[in-house]
């Protein structure tokens, strides 16, 4: 395979992972909780059915009818305890309501500290999506830096390394863009 060839399909094997990355990310972002209720919220939370953790997407249709509250409508009314339980243990820090055929979740306001704790979330979040980013960027260097022994030219090495230290950066910056956007609906009064 020619040298350009190899360098072309390893730099974009190398951003599919990256954008894989800042996918997951992006939804870790969503499932944060900001000022407004979203149904992505719900997204990390597993209900125990019939003895399975199931995401409570599959068990129950989930709408935004105002602007602070959920609305869960299990599929199956018998399951409407076990989705109540298993947003109470949430990390959410949420309170369902259910009068027997739907659960609501009305969200209160985030107080001063509690907008701290979930932009510290973001931040975390961030460093994480950064070291993915990284590793990528480590492992398709390490790919150009084997091809010196199949004939790769020093330069041709250093221009691919280059090239995936351009893609890194830009990988980092939309993913910071992102955590700021976050930060900034958390931070809104």
């Amino acid at each position: 395979m020619p040298d350009e060839e190899f360098v072309a399909m390893t730099l974009l094997e190398a951003e599919e992972r990256m954008n894989k990355s800042l996918d997951s990310f992006r939804r870790d972002l969503a499932a944060i909780r900001s000022t407004r209720a979203s149904v992505n919220m719900l997204d990390h939370v597993t209900v125990e059915y019939y003895g399975a953790d199931t995401p409570i997407n599959q068990l129950a249709s989930l709408s935004v009818p105002e602007a602070r509250m959920l609305l869960i409508t299990p599929f199956d009314k018998g399951s409407l305890h076990d989705v109540e339980r298993a947003i109470l243990k949430s990390d959410l820090n949420i309170t369902p309501q259910s009068d027997g055929n739907v659960i609501r979740i009305i969200l209160p306001e985030l107080s001063m500290e509690r907008r701290q704790e979930l932009v510290k979330q973001v931040h975390t979040r961030l460093e994480e999506a950064r070291v993915a980013v990284r590793n990528i960027r480590r492992d398709t260097n390490d790919v150009f830096k084997k091809q010196k022994s199949e004939g790769m030219s020093e330069d041709q090495i250093k221009d691919a390394q280059t090239s995936v230290q351009e893609l890194t950066d830009r990988e980092i910056k939309r993913a910071e863009d992102m955590a700021a956007q976050k930060e900034e609906s958390i931070l809104t009064v």
